[in-house]
């Protein structure tokens, strides 16, 4: 696995042959995640989109105890102390969010350990999540006083519906990996023991399909989500049309009567 060196330690980027691993890297923390930690992010996620060999992005926390356990506290006073002060650090944190939501490649979340407010607001952002049974989720700004940011709130909702992000939001209690499964906030929940190699073996198989189609298909789930207003049927339309013209689909139909595995390239 080759490593590429960030502006800060805080986060790590590694690239494994077409999978980028990035990691939020406090663990004497539990991964709180530091104004510093987003600026790092956005330039790993930036790293990620600009390589054309990555195909896929994983998120994960360094140390099995935590994935993000939300906000660094400690840096409130100094950073998040005012509404001002809030809209400078929501920018530096809206832009790694926006990078993550708006990513050309597939991102899976690998969550251990805790999963909380910000963190639970980044692994959102993912396509996929997998979680480990000892997992602890949880919203905590009803705790804390703060607002929580209008596009998270929607996100969580579209995911799990509003019944269940009112009582998320207005409990602010923590609850674990078999709720999150049940209610659709995690797509698998694997043993402690297996999950980097599971997460791994998923990202590869991501990878080796066409990336045309998971493109059209990105694209179009996204824009279900969008008020009706807002949605682009045309674009979605063209993305799915192109898939057709394409040399990967000629390379898998000639790959599936030869019976063997396809080489797609994206093209």
């Amino acid at each position: 696995m080759k490593q590429v060196k960030l502006q800060t330690e805080k986060m790590l980027f590694e690239i494994d042959e077409s999978v980028s691993w990035i990691t939020f890297n406090q663990p004497e923390k539990r991964n709180a995640i530091s104004l510093e930690m987003w600026e790092g992010l956005a330039s790993a996620l930036e790293l990620a989109m600009m390589n054309d060999e990555i195909k896929v992005v994983v998120l994960k926390g360094a140390g099995g105890q935590a994935f993000v356990s939300g906000a660094d506290i400690s840096e409130f006073d100094m950073k998040r102390n005012s509404a001002k002060a809030k809209v400078a650090y929501a920018e530096i944190a809206g832009k790694a969010a926006r990078y993550l939501r708006q990513s050309s490649k597939p991102v899976i979340a690998l969550i251990e350990g805790f999963c909380i407010g910000g963190g639970l607001a980044t692994a959102l952002q993912a396509d996929v999540r997998f979680a480990t049974p000892g997992s602890t989720f949880g919203i905590p700004a009803a705790r804390l006083g703060l607002g929580y940011e209008y596009e998270g709130l929607e996100l969580l909702t579209q995911i799990i519906g509003p019944a269940r992000a009112r009582d998320i939001m207005m409990s602010a209690r923590l609850f674990g990996a078999d709720e999150a499964l049940q209610m659709g906030l995690v797509n698998f929940v694997e043993p402690e023991a297996d999950i980097h190699a599971v997460v791994a073996a998923y990202a590869k198989r991501i990878a080796s399909n066409a990336p045309l189609t998971i493109r059209a298909a990105r694209f179009a789930i996204s824009d279900f989500m969008l008020q009706p207003l807002k949605r682009d049927r045309g674009a979605a339309q063209a993305l799915i049309d192109a898939c057709f013209d394409s040399e990967d689909y000629r390379e898998g139909r000639l790959a599936f009567a030869e019976k063997r595995p396809p080489d797609f390239k994206g093209s």
